[in-house]
């Protein structure tokens, strides 16, 4: 098997060809530098632990991904070693008596040299490989040591359900580990016996195996079949998540035929596995192979044919009576999984005609509606509130509430961050050193505005002024802020961090401050940057002088990336949201906890469910959850993140979700309780809008709680799609806040919202009828670590099957088409200005369901912004136009609603100023007299147009010629005051009369 050699040769061989120095000195070089970058990855990332204090949860995590990754790693290795080993430590010494293995001898020596090799290399390039995939379940394997009781049975096995959802996952990888190893150890030994020679050809015919052969494949195998018979065994459970039949979970067929017979072919591997035992000592091999076939044959039979057999030819006739039982411990599962099984469901008939006073009961509501559309109006916060180019608001503003002099207000909030890719001159000292936040907070009343329809702010300007107490403004955590940037100073050094413009002092135009908190890691010394140097790729962070011994480099700032590295067991919301709290800006969000094998629970794609026209159109604020399908979810955590520090708290809320106590066990410390939180912070948590998707998402079906219904199917619902978005894009509409009071609730409270349409039918054609409303009351109250007692409510109103309520895609079809309605759009799209029309509101309230859209103006140009100029109203097949809510109100029911809207007077307040501020730079935003000009002979129009329509009807000509005249001079009014509707103006005087004009308002960006 070898050839000898003297010892010189063998130390030094004749041809050998001598190593470079310089190569050798290169590749070591290479080496080092390659371990130095990845410790430099793993150093930063424990600063940055250490930093926010958390130190433990990195240590738990990497010692657990560590010890997962050895265990896997050991679990395939050692097999796959141990079975090499064996075959060449037993294999045969003779001579070789035939052709054949005179050449298989000649290439065993040919493979001598590498055998040592081989025999280290493939067990660990393979255990590598399955220590890689085991690290990745770390999370699995610290739920499985930690699991929490449910306190509850599952319907089929009796099992507390934190077996499925903890245990089962870990039993599951350790057997799909095993299962694997002992293949890769059977395959490893069946190649090197036969390399070896304990396999080889009999002369005659068949195969002639060594003893040694024998017993190592024969107990391989026997080990292999009792393995993957404790899988099959394992997959009976996996059946209570199993998708495939009527609803996922055990079916009938499941639990009359499959189930026991997986168990029986279980049972019967294990005896298959002791024949082999038998074989490997008696070395007859025949009868363990037939048993082997028969298992198969076996488990085919009982375990795919007959139970398709008995579905076909038993429960197809009769499943509504067969699987009912398994449809209810489907639809209670779900209903319980995902958190709704308490949901109060209460018939509703709505009226479809209003009449006067109608709304006096609901007045609280009416007044609160909201007409600021938080997905319009960034660009006119932008407008007036960005001051400078390098600041910037989101796509789309958030919906909070705030207590202003004794009163909540639903209120339109944003940040005003840093803009980084605005920044005139990108040099690395402007990126990274002068502009490193946004500053204060933009804040306008939801359900007001101002007469020429910008916002009506209640918090604005720089430095912040307005109705909010005193707070830190500046930003250096948001969700526009740079990668990185590098803050802090000595006591007395000279401020370089640009802080906020001002004209103020010495003509300099810019105010400097240095960041006094602990935000990030320390860059105060030369090992530091450089470890920052190579994370970043950024050598001047190693190099600049513009870093000091008390330098701090701030990043990870995304609020929600931020959470999500130090929390990674939770799944957080897509839209962070800031709010004023005790004295600071901070961004809060909610963390969800999981799972994906909760029994009978039907899997819902996150994804998908909170996907809308919301995260469509404004994905850099708005983000969907992750692309992955679970059947359980709870709303276990609420969390601030300070917009200064960056400081991460995390508040315990769900107190009776066992996978967050889990969690806790891991975590000792990370989460604190709940009754920790101030009572200023409980008066911003809101009910999370990810969560309330995922539930109307499933409710559309699981509404119905009768299985026979159920199957039927006839009563199911969906979601609209947004009616203000392009027809073709289909996305669906997203859920409102803001405060309303049900039927049957006491009193308004802040409220997210959504509705529900008939299910398409199978030819994809869908009924755009009003079918159910779901609320779910998101106030928290404002007591100091006490939740409010009606937080959470899930209320859904279900309307009669017979009634033909629209829903939002016929009532905004009614607006569009309706003459009156029209003719005014049109006015109000004089000189190219474009109508963009807002949020499309559902309210229950005056005993039916009231529409409510805003209609914005946007003028022509690039710095145009939209100005809300008029609100539509529809009760039923009433639809109201006018320039103000409260008049729109007044036009659906009877001339008087009963209730006062918040934007009533609007119109009489003065003589058009905002009292808003441009830009904060003391520039006024209000109209000037061109546009009062216009906006007053649009008014005349108006009036002509009316006059013109009464007189028609009357058959008074007369009174009719006289309008006319008036119509044709408020024309000419317009046209004098803005030049560029001479063309338009000309076709208007002899279109059919409006019913509305724009309001005093007007267009004051054209």
């Amino acid at each position: 098997m070898s050839t000898s050699s003297s010892p010189t040769s063998a130390r030094m061989p004749a041809n050998r060809p001598r190593r470079s120095p310089l190569l050798l000195t290169l590749v070591s070089v290479a080496i080092l530098l390659i371990a130095f970058i990845a410790f430099t990855q793993v150093y930063t990332e424990v600063l940055w632990f250490r930093q926010i204090d958390a130190a433990e949860v990195f240590r738990t995590m990497w010692l657990t991904r560590g010890l997962t990754f050895l265990g896997g790693f050991i679990l395939m290795a050692v097999p796959v070693w141990l079975s090499l080993h064996l075959a060449y430590r037993h294999r045969p010494v003779y001579a070789p008596t035939t052709p054949r293995q005179e050449n298989l001898d000649r290439y065993r020596e040919a493979i001598e040299p590498l055998r040592r090799v081989a025999t280290l290399a493939i067990p660990a390039v393979i255990g590598v490989l399955a220590g890689i995939t085991a690290s990745a379940n770390w999370n699995t394997v610290l739920e499985w040591i930690n699991s929490t009781s449910f306190g509850s049975r599952d319907a089929q096995f009796g099992l507390d359900k934190s077996f499925f959802v903890f245990v089962l996952p870990g039993l599951r990888l350790i057997g799909n580990q095993l299962g694997m190893a002992l293949l890769m150890a059977l395959i490893a030994a069946l190649v090197a016996h036969y390399l070896f020679g304990g396999i080889r050809p009999g002369e005659q015919k068949g195969v002639i195996l060594t003893k040694a052969a024998q017993w190592q494949l024969g107990i391989t195998v026997a080990v292999l079949i009792i393995v993957q018979a404790g899988r099959l065994w394992l997959s009976r459970y996996d059946r209570m998540t199993a998708a495939g039949g009527i609803v996922p979970g055990v079916t009938y067929v499941d639990d009359h035929a499959a189930l026991p017979a997986m168990a029986i072919v279980a049972i019967a591997a294990v005896l298959v596995a002791l024949l082999f035992v038998y074989t490997a000592w008696k070395g007859n091999w025949r009868i363990s192979i037939i048993a082997t076939l028969t298992l198969i044959v076996l488990g085919g039979v009982s375990i795919i044919a007959y139970p398709a057999l008995l579905q076909q030819f038993q429960v197809n006739p009769s499943q509504q009576s067969k699987e009912s039982e398994y449809i209810q411990h489907n639809i209670d599962a779900t209903r319980e999984a995902f958190d709704f099984d308490d949901i109060d469901v209460t018939p509703y008939s709505p009226s479809t005609s209003g009449k006067k006073g109608d709304l006096r009961k609901d007045a609280e509501t009416a007044a609160s509606i909201r007409l600021l559309d938080p997905n319009l109006v960034s660009d006119t916060f932008r407008q007036l509130q960005q001051v400078r180019p390098y600041y910037s608001f989101p796509q789309k503003l958030d919906v909070d509430r705030y207590d202003i002099d004794g009163e909540m207000r639903d209120t339109v909030i944003s940040v005003r961050e840093l803009a980084p890719s605005s920044v005139n001159n990108q040099s690395w000292f402007n990126r990274a050193i002068v502009y490193t936040h946004g500053f204060g907070v933009v804040a306008a009343n939801g359900n007001q505005r101002n007469p020429d329809g910008e916002p009506l702010f209640m918090e604005s300007d720089i430095p912040p002024k307005g109705d909010f107490p005193e707070y830190e403004p500046r930003v250096y955590f948001g969700e526009s802020s740079p990668d990185y940037s590098i803050v802090g100073a000595p006591e007395g050094a000279t401020p370089r961090e640009l802080d906020y413009p001002s004209d103020e002092k010495s003509g300099s135009g810019q105010v400097n401050n240095t960041f006094a908190g602990d935000g990030g890691p320390s860059v105060g010394n030369v090992f530091n940057r450089l470890a920052y140097a190579l994370k970043f790729q950024d050598e001047q962070i190693l190099l600049s002088d513009a870093l000091n011994e008390d330098s701090q480099i701030l990043y990870d700032r995304h609020p929600r990336e931020r959470v999500e590295k130090l929390a990674p067991f939770l799944k957080v919301d897509g839209d962070p949201y800031p709010a004023v709290v005790d004295g600071k800006i901070k961004w809060i969000l909610d963390g969800y906890t999981t799972a994906e094998d909760y029994p009978y629970s039907t899997p819902q794609p996150l994804q998908q469910a909170t996907e809308d026209s919301s995260t469509a159109s404004a994905p850099n604020s708005v983000a969907t959850l992750p692309d992955d399908e679970v059947n359980y979810i709870r709303n276990s955590v609420k969390i601030t993140v300070d917009a200064y520090d960056g400081s991460v708290d995390m508040y315990q809320w769900d107190k009776d979700d066992p996978v967050l106590k889990t969690w806790m066990k891991v975590f000792p410390g990370l989460i604190k309780s709940s009754s920790e939180m101030s009572g200023d912070l409980m008066s911003h948590v809101r009910y999370p809008e990810d969560m309330f998707k995922v539930q109307r998402d499933l409710l559309a079906k699981y509404h119905v709680t009768s299985a026979s219904e159920f199957y039927s199917g006839q009563d199911f619902w969906t979601l609209p799609t947004d009616p203000t978005t392009k027809a073709s894009s289909g996305l669906t509409q997203p859920p409102f806040y803001m405060t309303l009071q049900m039927p049957g609730q006491e009193s308004p409270s802040f409220s997210l919202t959504s509705s529900y349409i008939p299910a398409r039918s199978s030819e994809g054609q869908s009924r755009n009828n009003l079918t159910g409303f779901l609320s779910a009351d998101a106030d928290a109250g404002n007591k100091k670590g006490e939740t409010a007692e009606g937080y959470g409510k899930l209320r859904l109103l279900q309307l009669p099957r017979n009634t033909t309520v629209p829903g939002p895609g016929q009532a905004q079809n009614n607006f569009n088409t309706a003459p009156d309605v029209q003719r005014s759009l049109n006015l109000l799209r004089q000189g190219e200005s474009e109508v963009e029309n807002g949020n499309l509101l559902t309210l229950p309230i005056g005993g039916g369901l009231l529409y409510v859209q805003p209609v914005y103006v946007r003028s022509a140009g690039e710095t145009s912004y939209p100005l809300l100029q008029h609100v539509l109203v529809a009760f039923g097949e009433d639809i109201g136009f006018a320039p103000t809510l409260d008049e729109a109100l007044d036009q659906v029911f009877g001339g008087d609603s009963g209730a006062t809207a918040g934007d009533a007077g609007t119109e009489d307040s003065g003589d058009g100023e905002s009292g808003s501020t441009s830009g904060g730079e003391g520039e006024d935003s209000s109209s000037g007299s061109p546009d009062k000009a216009l906006n007053d002979a649009l008014q005349e129009a108006k009036q002509a147009m009316e006059d013109s329509d009464a007189a028609l009807k009357d058959g008074d000509f007369a009174e009719y010629g006289k309008a006319q005249e008036r119509l044709k001079n408020a024309l000419e009014d317009a046209v004098a005051a803005d030049p560029s509707l001479a063309e338009d103006a000309a076709g208007e005087g002899s279109s059919a009369p409006a019913s509305e004009p724009a309001d005093e308002g007007g267009d004051s960006g054209s």
